[in-house]
């Protein structure tokens, strides 16, 4: 199972912000710079995690992103499906369908197997990904791009 680049870019995200209230507040921009990832595509990222309840946006002063108690508590296995989609691993109804796909049996296999990679990743928490070493190494990270 791969995950979508945007999956990826997510989940970097939620985790440099879950170790940002030792730093403070951060900015769509400032995460994009530290994760040295373009703007644009940061803030779909930030934008989806806001619909989905994880993270807030709060603006003015002392303003920023910031995790939402889901957010710090969150499954990955639960973050990971919901950015993900319910898309299946192959494309059996795809155009043109898999003449196979009324009597396959891989089919089967591969969406118990997705599960299972799913599963494996529902006892971790947002909070479980950010203790040592990757805590220090997520506040230590700055920006390098000038997008």
């Amino acid at each position: 199972m791969r995950l979508t680049k945007f999956t990826d870019l997510a989940l970097r995200a939620v985790m440099r912000l879950a170790v940002s209230e030792q730093t403070g507040p951060l900015t769509t921009r400032e995460v994009a710079e530290a994760m040295d990832v373009p703007y644009a595509h940061m803030a779909k990222a930030i934008t989806r995690l806001q619909h989905l309840g994880v993270l807030e946006a709060r603006r003015g002063r002392g303003g920023g992103l910031g995790l939402t108690g889901l957010g710090r508590q969150a499954s990955v296995g639960w973050l990971i499906r919901e950015l993900e989609g319910q898309g299946e691993v192959v494309a059996c109804d795809g155009d043109p369908p898999c003449p196979l796909r009324g009597a396959c049996r891989l089919r089967r296999a591969l969406a118990d197997a997705q599960e299972a990679f799913y599963a494996s990743l529902d006892a971790l928490t947002v909070a479980d990904l950010v203790t040592s070493p990757t805590g220090p190494v997520l506040i230590g990270l700055t920006g390098r791009r000038t997008e």
